[in-house]
């Protein structure tokens, strides 16, 4: 059921970093994204995958991670993503990508979700770097990065307490996330 799916898609921080996701579940993740609608059907996204630890070393030092955790530095060594997903935006196709990386974004994690894996969407990078480091051209503008991992935490979804949006974790790592009530959203 497609709630299910939603509601098990959280921003997973924590990995079990020595779970390999293969080249072809990234492949087929990606796939997802590019069934998936494009404005336009300009289809201007491309994606550079990484999944081995030497590749994934050069990503990881580029990334921000829970801007709300602030004596929070990231995940330990470990506890980092098996895989990312480098969500780019072709410029020699189109300038502009509207709203295609959400679109993409949200099929590549529920599509996660439904293989037994989580992911987290960063869009906190440094991008400059990370193109260089990458040997990216030009053209290939990072959007953000989808961290892809077998989740090692637990996140809970909880009512908003008196409008307090922040997320935070508990003395066991649990991640809580609060959220908006229905009938607070509906206009």
């Amino acid at each position: 059921m497609l709630k299910d799916l939603i509601l098990k898609n959280r921003s997973y921080r924590r990995f079990y970093q020595d779970e390999v996701i293969e080249m072809e579940t990234l492949h087929e993740l990606v796939d997802l994204a590019r069934l998936s609608p494009s404005a336009r059907n300009a289809q201007p996204l491309k994606y550079f995958l990484s999944n081995t630890p030497e590749l994934n070393d050069k990503i990881f030092p580029h990334l921000s991670w829970a801007g709300y955790l602030k004596d929070w530095q990231g995940p330990d060594k470990g506890e980092q993503p098996a895989a990312y997903i480098v969500v780019l935006n072709d410029t020699d196709i189109s300038a502009n990508y509207f709203c295609d990386d959400g679109i993409a974004s949200q099929s590549i994690l529920l599509g996660a979700v439904e293989k037994g894996l989580g992911g987290c969407i960063i869009g906190s990078l440094n991008r400059l770097q990370l193109q260089r480091e990458l040997r990216l051209s030009d053209n290939l503008k990072i959007v953000h990065i989808i961290a892809i991992g077998k989740p090692k935490e637990e996140v809970q979804i909880e009512e908003m307490n008196e409008g307090n949006i922040k997320y935070w974790r508990d003395v066991q790592k649990v991640h809580h996330v609060p959220k908006r009530e229905l009938k607070n959203i509906i206009v």
